[in-house]
């Protein structure tokens, strides 16, 4: 018994002295969980561009690094959930897609690092206390775009728009704040305008149908519920012969006519840098400027340009993409 009790003694020795070695010598693995508010191309593309990011900077998924993947499928439920989940398994960092996303996010935890992206207006949202210093937990990259000059653009392609029909959901901050900045432009060229919001997927095609008799065109911002509707709103308008103008280039890929915008893989590799910073260095998130896209592109769908008859004048022949069917 004797016997026994020494080689057990020993082992327990050993197993110890192993464990404490490998921690010594191992590295930090780090727990992210990233909620997004739906599948849409744009969500999806700012999430790839994030785990790329951290790829890229020596953070691997399933090396050291497990990230949980959560879709909230835009149902508040699912947002409290989630949230409550993430909260109780103390990530180390949480990246929050889409404005609701992160606002579900940040009413459950002062103390978790929140990353946010595709999110128009972190201040009208309620998660900054300013772009330029936050003071809380939260920060990431805004989506905002090039609004006034997507309005010229609308103009320089189709110069006789005489009323501009808007189309977003009514709950989403971002569609609003954007909606609102267009209009005011509209005000300043004495051009009319009329709009028609929606509240989930299901209304789509009654505003977007109902609006198209009202106007010479339509501008549609970076509005979530929308991009995820934009071959159904092609079919109604190309029909109607009213080309769409689109606050994002995704949405004009998949439906629209035309925008100059961001790319969202882009935006979402940006915050992921700046998860980088603070898992790997230590940084203090609460005085990370929210910052936004470097660049902005034009996007013309050459498939729905020919569909609705319209010349595409020679400088911008370039920028003329024709995406499959």
């Amino acid at each position: 018994m004797k016997k026994i009790a020494k080689l057990m003694s020993l082992f327990l020795l050993v197993a110890m002295a192993f464990t404490l070695a490998s921690c010594a010598g191992g590295e930090k693995q780090y727990n992210v969980g990233i909620i997004k508010m739906m599948d849409h191309p744009a969500l999806n593309a700012s999430e790839e561009g994030f785990v790329a990011a951290l790829k890229d900077n020596g953070l691997v998924d399933g090396e050291n690094l497990a990230i949980d993947y959560k879709n909230a499928n835009a149902d508040s439920n699912n947002y409290t959930t989630i949230a409550d989940q993430f909260v109780m398994d103390k990530k180390d960092l949480i990246l929050a897609i889409a404005t609701p996303a992160a606002q579900a996010m940040a009413a459950k935890t002062t103390e978790i690092p929140i990353l946010a992206t595709a999110v128009t207006s972190f201040t009208e949202a309620g998660l900054v206390a300013s772009d330029e210093v936050p003071g809380g937990n939260v920060s990431g990259t805004t989506d905002m775009n090039p609004i006034a000059e997507q309005i010229d653009l609308m103009f320089t392609l189709c110069p006789d728009v005489k009323t501009v029909g808007f189309l977003y959901c009514s709950s989403e901050d971002n569609s609003r704040l954007q909606v609102e900045i267009a209009k005011g432009i509209l005000d300043q060229k004495g051009i009319k305008y009329v709009e028609r919001t929606v509240s989930n997927q299901n209304e789509v095609q009654q505003a977007t149908t109902s609006i198209v008799s009202e106007c010479d065109a339509i501008y549609i911002p970076t509005d979530n519920i929308y991009s995820a509707s934009m071959p159904l709103v092609e079919e109604i308008t190309v029909a109607a012969k009213v080309p769409v103008f689109t606050g994002e280039n995704g949405m004009a890929e998949s439906g629209g006519f035309a925008s100059l915008g961001l790319t969202y893989y882009d935006l979402g590799y940006q915050a992921g840098l700046m998860a980088v910073e603070i898992l790997k260095n230590g940084a203090d998130i609460s005085k990370m400027p929210v910052t936004g896209a470097s660049s902005f592109e034009y996007y013309i769908n050459g498939r729905v340009a020919q569909a609705l008859g319209i010349e595409i004048p020679a400088e911008y022949e370039q920028y003329v993409v024709t995406p499959a069917a």
